[in-house]
């Protein structure tokens, strides 16, 4: 069972995986081993009064991976998934595994998916996003954006071109397809 306080035995014996591993124990001698006082199992040096420790208790379904059959007995409750984005994280831990791409990808795709759930919220509060000050453009001006950017060995002036494309493009995207649907929704009461 995992988080226990005691070492796991090994799948083998010390003798069968030297007969079948060449140079396998070379240090298992414990005069070879600086670590080996700490590798003792003395319950009472570490203060836990615990085996396996109490198991934190779950508010609402946690992400888990399927190589895992529980959660660990404690676990982060910062960021509860929310919204499409949730569902998507959801999705990745239910169906692949950790070690498959997709899995990754689809918390990436979730990551974006958040990012744009989270703008399009503060334009309900009374504090909307600003791009222009929170990007910090505004400062690049007065920062001696030429000096600072030639002349000197950097590793980003291969990205910065693209930097105003990133930052601006969703908003620019976002203005061009609000245009259409208010186009389109004119064109339609006009009929």
């Amino acid at each position: 069972m995992p988080y226990r306080a005691e070492k796991p035995p090994l799948p083998e014996s010390a003798e069968q995986l030297r007969a079948r591993i060449p140079g396998w124990g070379a240090d298992l001698d414990p005069a070879d081993r600086p670590a080996v006082p700490r590798e003792r199992l003395d319950p009472g040096a570490s203060g836990a009064h615990w085996d396996l420790p109490e198991q934190q208790p779950e508010r609402w379904p946690r992400e888990r991976s399927i190589e895992h059959g529980r959660l660990t007995p404690v676990f982060g409750t910062s960021c509860p998934p929310k919204g499409l984005s949730g569902v998507v994280r959801r999705a990745a831990y239910a169906r692949y595994s950790e070690g498959r791409a997709a899995h990754w990808l689809l918390l990436l795709a979730a990551d974006r998916i958040d990012a744009v759930e989270s703008h399009l919220a503060s334009f309900g509060t009374l504090h909307p996003d600003n791009p222009i000050t929170e990007t910090g453009i505004l400062g690049e001006p007065s920062a001696r954006p030429l000096s600072s950017r030639f002349g000197v060995r950097r590793t980003d002036v291969v990205h910065q071109p693209l930097d105003p494309v990133i930052v601006a493009g969703p908003w620019v995207a976002a203005a061009v397809v609000g245009a259409l649907v208010v186009r389109s929704g004119v064109r339609r009461a006009r009929r």
